[in-house]
């Protein structure tokens, strides 16, 4: 999603230098860590996180943010070492990093090639990927599918099919962003690379309805990729109070002509959480490749106010039947009703087969302060236990851009969360470093 609220960047100094707090916990291999991977030194700073572990050497991790951050740790997650992306067709936030099978970093971002955000028509013209063969130490100019490049192009995501290798990404093609005129549209788009990232398929679109162009509940939004067992490609959406999924049987060359609508999203994608700008429930998809009791498993994840605008929860569904029907929704956070549990993000390791969610959690308080729990379910999303994982609850800034989501990345029971938080004036990028047995 583009940044509405970061229209001017400044020159920023950022602090990179890790600071760390330790909660004991007997279900784990040793206490969780938070980690400040990165703080602003002013009121503008990092959001908009992602983060991703090698599957080849789980110690090395990616992460990246808002505007154009990309973070490198060789310790798990440790600590880390900060950088800038740059490429000839510009970087401009919407940050998505993803490794593929044989551990290259992939991070995908919005276009902006002439440094003019909103006044050119090159502006979010594509959506860019760069890929590092080193590490992350240097990285390619970047990649990208062929699309009508006079519509915008926003809102991505990356998946890595585990079975091939190839990558998948899902996006919102706009007939122009933020539009209201009733003319203008909005849908799916899905492209495939073969060649991690080097090359895409042209872009096509998917959905069955297309949306408007506000950036709101009724634009198409909010696509998630991901590859079944059995190597069916299945695509997530939110639009107008419903999530919708698509089914592709032959890589991605065609697709469902009528889409299926998996569950109602009461409220909308797009809601509002006093103290956050703006924030959304737009769902996650993934499916449980582990070779557990529940290998084959789909999961859809994401957040909504169908107990009422002052009652947001987070949930799951599940299929166990490759998309032809969906269990009921479970709710994911626990505790009293009436609270605010928003921005969740969702992953499935891919050895143990567990379900990890992330989110802000308000559950303690009657005002805006909030904490960060992960969730995690052992038995294929029939039910989660929750965990606080941040030491302190911080109080957001409305006239921040916040972020449009978090991220997650679980691999061998090794969890990494990420997300921004707000303290002392200064937005930061944190991560948690948690290991189970």
């Amino acid at each position: 999603m583009t940044l509405k609220f970061i229209l001017i960047f400044s020159l920023l100094v950022w602090s990179c230098t890790p600071s760390r707090h330790i909660l004991k916990d007997v279900n784990l291999v040793s206490p969780i860590e938070e980690i400040v991977i990165d703080e602003a030194t002013s009121s503008i700073g990092p959001c908009e996180p992602t983060i991703s572990i090698n599957p080849t050497n789980p110690s090395i991790i990616m992460a990246g943010s808002v505007l154009d951050n990309v973070y490198m740790s060789n310790d798990g997650g440790r600590t880390w070492k900060a950088n800038k992306m740059s490429s000839s067709h510009g970087v401009f936030g919407d940050p998505v990093i993803v490794h593929d099978i044989k551990g290259i970093p992939l991070y995908a971002h919005l276009s902006n090639s002439k440094n003019k955000a909103y006044n050119s028509k090159e502006f979010l013209d594509r959506i860019v990927v760069q890929r590092s063969v080193d590490g992350g130490n240097n990285w390619s100019d970047g990649s990208f599918p062929k699309v009508d490049h006079i519509k915008d192009h926003d809102k991505h995501w990356l998946y890595t099919d585990p079975l091939t290798g190839d990558i998948l990404m899902t996006w919102t093609e706009f007939d122009k962003y933020g539009s209201t005129d009733d003319a203008d549209r909005s849908r799916i788009l899905f492209s495939r690379s073969t060649d991690s990232g080097l090359t895409w398929s042209e872009g096509i679109p998917i959905s069955e309805f297309e949306g408007d162009c506000v950036d709101d509940d009724r634009t198409t939004e909010g696509a998630h990729p991901c590859v079944g067992v059995d190597g069916s490609y299945y695509v997530v959406w939110g639009f107008d109070n419903k999530l919708y999924v698509d089914i592709s049987l032959d890589k991605g060359l065609t697709w469902m002509k009528n889409d299926i609508v998996v569950a109602a999203q009461i409220g909308g994608w797009s809601y509002k959480i006093p103290g956050i700008g703006r924030c959304n429930g737009m769902p996650v998809m993934k499916c449980d490749h582990s070779e557990g009791i529940n290998r084959g498993n789909l999961y859809i994840n994401w957040s909504d106010q169908s107990n009422g605008s002052n009652d947001t929860d987070v949930w799951v569904i599940s299929s166990r039947d490759n998309g032809k029907s969906w269990s009921n929704k479970v709710r994911v956070n626990d505790g009293a009703d009436g609270k605010h549990q928003f921005l969740s993000w969702m992953d499935v390791d891919i050895i143990t087969g567990n379900i990890y969610t992330v989110f802000y959690d308000r559950r303690e308080y009657t005002d805006e302060r909030t904490d960060v729990y992960m969730a995690y379910s052992i038995n294929g999303g029939k039910s989660f236990t929750n965990k606080r994982i941040s030491k302190q609850p911080f109080i957001p800034n409305d006239r921040l851009f916040f972020g449009d989501y978090n991220n997650i990345s679980a691999h061998s029971g090794k969890i990494r969360p990420i997300w921004t938080a707000y303290f002392d004036g200064k937005l930061s990028v944190r991560t948690a470093i948690i290991d189970f047995k």
